[in-house]
């Protein structure tokens, strides 16, 4: 199982994702552009060039047509996957650390690490791509100072806003797609140490969506994963501490069907959980720490990354066949599984 060796990345890699077809692998690092790679040969495609700071995250819609990012630049930033244009940016006061599209991909959820006097959070940011449809920014009164109510944007009064308007025929489409995406909701629901006690203590490194978007599930340095409810922000459940992690959690991955979840950590374990009970299935014990988690879409086997100087991630392709790795040294490398590994039985 010889892998191909992909250089694209100058610096550490931080991130890696398969698309749901599995024919697109997207890698983020700490050199400011993400890159998109031909999954199966491990051709270059291209970069996504805009961010500022380390890229730590990304996400890419089911449709392979968006691809959302967080960086260390305070910013998560929306893409279109085929050409490479940005869409929006997301400004917060703090970095970005983990972008999770919702079922749908009309959510997304962004986590933003403590910064000076700023907690950790989680917002919840909601996207629209068709220009016909009303864009509501739905907030939560219970975790906001002051009440608000569902914002409705009239499109048409967008060409009037519009100075690019009125656009010819060919770009009327064009124009009137990338003020819609100018018009997102900048509002969040946030949760917080500083909103909710039971709030997450230290940096989120990962947080995904549970089934049907109803629910958030977090982890990170304080080694306790938590499920939120993602309209009011209420904690619903968190990890049992004697059964759960005992040092910070790294990663987070969940399975092809949402029923259960992966975790990794520094304590050289990772863990299985179900994802409505949070109930504890098997846990895998390590040499060493686990420092990125894949689940297999096809088998009931896991990948566990890790080393002393938590730096590699790993991913596996959606599809099957095949899994992704990468490191320090800035490469990508793309493994493919022989035959005789879809023939074995653990």
């Amino acid at each position: 199982m010889r892998p191909i060796l992909m250089k694209g990345h100058e610096r550490p890699l931080t991130f890696l994702k398969y698309n749901r077809d599995g024919d697109l692998l997207f890698s983020c690092a700490k050199d400011l552009s993400p890159t998109v790679w031909f999954a199966d040969n491990g051709e270059r495609l291209g970069t996504y060039r805009g961010h500022n700071g380390a890229v730590w995250c990304c996400d890419v819609s089911r449709d392979s047509m968006l691809l959302i990012t967080g960086s260390a630049d305070q910013t998560a930033k929306l893409w279109n996957v085929q050409t490479g244009a940005q869409l929006f940016t997301f400004n917060f006061d703090s970095p970005t650390r983990a972008v999770d599209f919702g079922v749908g991909d009309k959510l997304a959820v962004i986590t933003t690490d403590p910064f000076m006097e700023l907690p950790s959070a989680i917002h919840i940011k909601r996207i629209s791509r068709d220009p016909s449809e009303p864009c509501f920014v739905l907030l939560s009164a219970s975790l906001l100072p002051a009440p608000a109510t569902p914002l409705h944007l009239n499109m048409s009064r967008v060409a009037a806003l519009d100075s690019s308007f009125p656009p010819s025929d060919s770009s009327l489409s064009s124009s009137l797609c990338n003020f819609f995406f100018s018009l997102i909701s900048s509002a969040s629901i946030i949760v917080s140490s500083r909103a909710n006690p039971e709030g997450p203590q230290g940096r989120i490194n990962r947080a995904v969506w549970g089934p049907l978007n109803k629910t958030i599930v977090s982890a990170g340095e304080d080694a306790v994963i938590r499920i939120w409810d993602s309209e009011t922000g209420k904690l619903l459940k968190e990890s049992d501490k004697e059964i759960g992690h005992k040092k910070t959690i790294t990663s987070l991955s969940k399975s092809a069907d949402g029923s259960h979840f992966l975790t990794g950590s520094l304590d050289k374990s990772a863990k299985l959980w179900d994802t409505r009970s949070l109930s504890l299935i098997k846990t895998y014990v390590t040499e060493r720490p686990v420092n990125a988690v894949a689940m297999s879409p096809l088998l009931d086997h896991v990948v566990l990354g890790g080393g002393q100087d938590a730096s590699a991630v790993t991913t596996t392709d959606h599809r099957a066949g095949n899994f992704s790795s990468g490191g320090e040294d800035g490469y990508v490398r793309l493994h493919h599984f022989d035959q005789d590994y879809f023939n074995i039985r653990i």
